[in-house]
């Protein structure tokens, strides 16, 4: 529903209650990244029961975490290119039952294999959730919510991660590791219900020839004219990319080739590059992991459970921090504050393991490092792939920076423990400072300011900041 054109939005100074209503579904939608962060968290306090019934050793541990994002990024690779196709109704939908599959596979898994396999189902939702929900969200939200819209997705997906916590803990003194699998079917089967009363993406509907229900739908939100001014604009747009067509034959690129034209490298650059550093700064082995690097402390399983809820906790605060300033302040200056402020931290918290600091000194600095994350490059990397991608490369663009997500998500949670045990925990640490230097240079360099901007003054600077120069012809 945002205009992505240089001309001004009709759906720039609309109602509150059109407002109220676009928020409303952004909140629906985001139940399916509430799932993320349930899917991932869970197994961080699971794992501590898991290993000792199923008698799993480290690598198994590893790749019992990591198989999720295996599957996640395979998921997010098609996801573009099947809601395309069949909506984005239907691929969330499809989310919601690979959810409830996969929750209830693990929690009747009786060895390594079959709960694998339901880590790899669940994992499938997750990729599905993680591509779409971005390009959904940039689709129905109107400029001046846009950040704030999809800055929810990564709120909820750190909600979801923190209540998985806390169930952890309400079933450590049983150690019943299926009843909190079991806890994550419930919102797989209301987001699968859920999906029937969502609109579907007015982009969409226009794509496929469905004009009069993308009317009704803007109508309903910016009123009659503003509608009309919308649709009116999609059909300029449609005409200015026909004859671009024309001139430039390899705009007729579809799929993943769209991703290739010249134009839009620049964004695919940022997308792809801000995707895997935000990985390999090493959040996820914190936010996964967090009981097991406490226990090695000495703390017992339960405590380090405790441990990881007081993270939680703190990394919900800050994205709700984050929340507040995304369309105050702007992307770019949350991004560096962030990205300083975790190199900063995980130094300190490789120090501290070095010369063994104790767990308070350890909590202290793992809390700096995750507030750090979530008031920054945590939220913004979706935010960021919602709005740097031209119309017709949009859904492609957000499942390529989701897959490669997911794909450096399993890379560090596979080897995160093996790497501990050879070089140890505070090396390890010690090496993601440096990989958030080069992010801090990365940013600097190449990733743009999208606050209150339309497409084509974003991708002017994606241009300047590529090639170092103005572009000559509109974008595609």
């Amino acid at each position: 529903m945002a205009d992505r054109s240089g001309q001004p939005s009709p759906l720039d100074n609309i109602p509150s209650s059109g407002l109220r209503k676009v928020a409303r579904w952004g909140l629906l939608i985001n139940l399916a990244t509430f799932m993320i962060g349930y899917a991932t968290g869970v197994i961080s306090g699971a794992l501590l029961y898991i290993r000792g019934d199923l008698d799993l050793g480290d690598a198994q541990q590893g790749l019992v975490t990591s198989i999720l994002l295996l599957g996640a990024m395979v998921a997010a690779m098609f996801t573009g290119g099947l809601a395309d196709r069949f909506g984005r109704k239907a691929m969330l939908g499809c989310a919601g039952v690979l959810f409830l599959l996969g929750f209830a596979g693990s929690a009747l898994a009786t060895g390594f294999e079959l709960l694998l396999l339901g880590r790899l189902v669940m994992g499938l939702g997750v990729g599905i959730a993680s591509a779409l929900v971005p390009t959904y969200l940039g689709e129905i939200s109107p400029a001046q919510i846009r950040g704030r819209m999809l800055t929810l997705n990564q709120l909820l997906q750190t909600v979801g991660m923190l209540v998985a916590y806390v169930v952890n803990l309400a079933f450590s003194g049983s150690g019943d590791w299926r009843a909190m699998f079991w806890v994550g079917a419930i919102p797989a089967v209301l987001l699968a219900v859920i999906v029937v009363r969502l609109p579907e993406s007015p982009a969409w509907l226009i794509a496929k020839g469905r004009t009069d229900s993308a009317r009704s739908l803007i109508e309903s939100v910016a009123g009659a004219e503003g509608a009309d001014q919308v649709i009116e604009r999609y059909r300029e747009q449609d005409e200015e990319q026909r004859q671009q067509r024309q001139r430039d034959p390899s705009r007729e690129r579809k799929g993943w080739g769209v991703l290739l034209v010249r134009r839009v490298r620049p964004a695919l650059v940022v997308a792809i590059g801000l995707a895997a550093l935000q990985q390999f700064v090493g959040i996820n082995t914190v936010l996964y992991y967090a009981p097991t690097i406490m226990e090695d402390t000495g703390l017992s399983a339960s405590n380090s459970i405790v441990y990881s809820v007081v993270i939680g906790v703190v990394n919900l605060g800050m994205t709700i921090v984050s929340l507040r300033l995304i369309d105050r302040i702007g992307r770019r200056p949350l991004l560096l504050t962030s990205l300083i402020g975790m190199g900063i931290s995980v130094a300190l918290l490789g120090v501290s393991f070095i010369v063994d600091l104790g767990a308070v000194t350890l909590l202290v600095c793992m809390l700096v490092f995750v507030s750090s994350f979530a008031i920054g490059i945590g939220p913004v990397l979706w935010v960021i792939l919602g709005e740097i991608f031209p119309p017709n490369a949009q859904a492609e663009g957000a499942g390529a920076g989701s897959a490669v997500s997911w794909l450096s998500n399993f890379v560090m949670s596979t080897a995160f423990l093996p790497l501990t045990g050879v070089i140890g925990s505070g090396a390890v640490f010690l090496i993601f400072a440096l990989v958030c230097l080069l992010a801090l240079a990365f940013v600097y360099r190449l990733v743009p300011e999208t606050k209150d901007r339309d497409f084509d003054h974003i991708d002017a600077e994606l241009q300047v900041r590529a090639h170092g120069r103005k572009p000559d012809t509109p974008a595609a």
